[in-house]
């Protein structure tokens, strides 16, 4: 790739993905980074009214285009019969908002939108950028390394054509985080104490169920162990606990993530990619803890950063109080290994990729206009 730093950059970009917080997330550090880069360039999204997309890309300031929604089947459904009509008028709609935006890179991050924003690209000569986050690449994905040289992963085990490694591009108050200096305020805004050590447990925005029955039914021993607990349980699903002891704090969410990350020393969580990223660019040591469902990505996104030492993976079904018990609490008493899983963790995390990915656009649109 070339020096981007001396290239002239699209005055106009379009930035393709939706439906869950692993291709928002990205999408909108990206969008940032940009921004940063050059205050006047024209940022919108393309997504669909029923994706995260349709709340978060509006409260961050960036206009949001949408599109019908076209899932692609892994397998051979009644919905793959349906395809052709649906897909070519979200082709129709995407050149529709490349068009309407003036767009002179279009920038993909996977999911339901993006099929559609690769096609209506090509379609338009206008040049792609494709972002892959989890290790296994999804179906657009594939499709949009085929039709593009500038592609970008975030786990070197991603196989994907013409694909760099350069990490997954994070919110600014994740990826320029300082724990150490911002553990005072992260301990007095959850109401937490210095003297114990402190275990995050998440599920994510939506919570997981199994996180949340073993440790609301090892909240006690926990306490009396001296472990003080952030549980983060998703909203709706959150419980009591009973006076006494260390704290143990319960909240549906939080939306300083960064101050949970500074006040922990052990996480434990589900392995999406995000996740997985976040942790690792702040130090973090974790037990990760994969969904049993789906393809397998998540077992694939921890893979790295467990085999450096940064991390524990636990299978669903052994999450249990009796692991709580016998594997966690000595785990959360035994300082120096922390400490060392904490480097480990630190090791094979990029704090970097937002402007990496930045680079890839300039690069891209810079080619274009050869």
């Amino acid at each position: 790739m070339a020096d981007s730093g001396h290239l002239a950059a699209p005055s106009s970009v379009l930035l393709a993905g939706g439906g869950t917080a692993g291709h928002v997330s990205p999408l909108l550090a990206l969008a940032d980074c940009l921004r940063r880069r050059d205050p006047g360039i024209a940022i919108a999204a393309l997504g669909t009214e029923a994706g995260l997309e349709s709340r978060l890309v509006p409260e961050r300031g960036y206009e949001l285009l949408t599109i019908p929604k076209v899932p692609l089947p892994r397998k051979p459904t009644a919905d793959l019969l349906r395809l052709p009509g649906s897909l070519r008028a979200a082709v129709a709609a995407a050149e529709r908002a490349i068009e309407s935006t003036g767009a002179q890179v279009v920038v993909g991050f996977g999911g339901y939108v993006s099929t559609p924003a690769y096609l209506a690209a090509r379609r338009r000569h206008v040049p792609m950028v494709v972002h892959e986050q989890n290790a296994r690449p999804g179906v657009a994905n594939r499709l949009g390394a085929r039709l593009t040289d500038h592609v970008a992963t975030t786990f070197p085990s991603t196989r994907l054509r013409s694909a760099r490694t350069i990490g997954m591009p994070l919110r600014p108050e994740i990826a320029r985080l300082d724990r150490g200096a911002a553990r005072e305020e992260a301990l007095a805004h959850f109401g937490l104490d210095d003297r114990r050590p402190t275990l995050l447990v998440t599920g994510g925005s939506l919570g997981a169920q199994r996180l949340n029955s073993a440790f609301e039914s090892r909240a006690h021993a926990l306490r009396a162990a001296g472990v003080q607990v952030l549980h983060l349980t998703g909203a709706g699903k959150t419980f009591d606990v009973d006076d006494g002891g260390a704290p143990y704090v319960v909240a549906a969410y939080t939306d300083r993530m960064d101050l949970a990350y500074a006040v922990a020393d052990l996480v434990v969580c589900r392995a999406g990619a995000n996740t997985v990223c976040e942790l690792t660019a702040v130090g973090l040591p974790a037990v990760y803890v994969p969904l049993p469902i789906g393809n397998g990505e998540q077992r694939l996104n921890a893979a790295d950063v467990v085999a450096a030492g940064g991390g524990l993976l636990v299978e669903d079904r052994a999450l249990t109080p009796e692991w709580v018990d016998d594997t966690l609490v000595p785990l959360l008493a035994d300082t120096p290994r922390l400490q060392a899983m904490a480097a480990a963790a630190a090791g094979v995390g990029e704090r970097g990729a937002d402007e990496a990915l930045a680079d890839l656009v300039t690069a891209a649109f810079h080619e274009s206009q050869r």
